[in-house]
C-alpha cells in the first residue's frame, strides 16, 4: 500500500502556479527548455529508487481527445538524491556522483531528456509525477512513461504530485 509521506517541490513552481517561461520553448536564447529544479522529501523506508514523469495532461490529439503528452521520464534516481538541480537534463554523468546512475527515458517528442512545452493555448496543466519503487527500473536502452508505468505497477511505495500550469 503506497505511503502519503512523500512530497515533491519545486523552489521555482508553486503547486497550481504558472510554470516560468525558462522551462518552455518559449523561453529567450539560452533561457530557454531548461529542465526545472525538483525537490523531495519524505520518502518512504524501504524505497530502492525514485522515478519522474512530467505530462501535459491537457494535450490535445490532432485525431480527437485530449491525451497526456510526455515532457520527461527519469528513473533509478537514488533514494540518496534529495532532487534534480535546474538545468539537470542531459548531464546525468557530467553532474556525476549519486547521479551518475540516473537514467532519462524518452519523451512524446521522441527524444531523450526534457522538452519543454509550447502549446497552442494557455492553460494546460503539467503534472509531475514522482515515484518512489522498491526496485530499480531495467528496462534497457529505450525507457518510455508507458514502459516504466506497466513496470513498477505492484512496486510502488509511495507517489507525490507537483502540477504546474502553462
Amino acid at each position: 500500500m503506497a505511503q502519503d509521506t512523500l512530497k515533491l517541490v519545486s523552489p521555482c513552481i508553486d503547486h497550481e502556479g504558472r510554470l516560468p517561461r525558462k522551462y518552455t520553448r518559449d523561453g529567450q536564447g539560452a533561457r530557454k527548455d531548461i529542465s526545472p529544479p525538483v525537490e523531495w522529501y519524505g520518502v518512504p523506508e524501504g524505497t530502492k529508487s525514485l522515478a519522474l514523469v512530467v505530462e501535459d495532461v491537457d494535450a490535445p490529439d490532432p485525431s480527437g481527445p485530449i491525451v497526456p503528452w510526455t515532457h520527461w521520464v527519469v528513473v533509478n534516481i537514488p533514494p540518496s538524491v534529495k532532487g534534480l538541480p535546474e538545468g539537470f537534463s542531459g548531464k546525468e554523468e557530467e553532474v556525476g556522483g549519486d547521479y551518475a546512475g540516473i537514467k532519462e527515458g524518452t519523451n512524446d517528442f521522441k527524444l531523450p531528456g526534457w522538452r519543454g512545452s509550447k502549446p497552442p493555448s494557455a492553460g494546460h496543466h503539467f503534472r509531475f509525477k514522482l515515484y518512489a519503487l522498491d526496485d530499480l527500473v531495467h528496462l534497457g536502452n529505450k525507457v518510455t512513461k508507458d514502459k516504466l508505468l506497466d513496470s513498477i505497477e505492484g512496486r510502488v511505495l509511495g507517489e507525490a504530485e507537483l502540477v504546474a500550469i502553462y
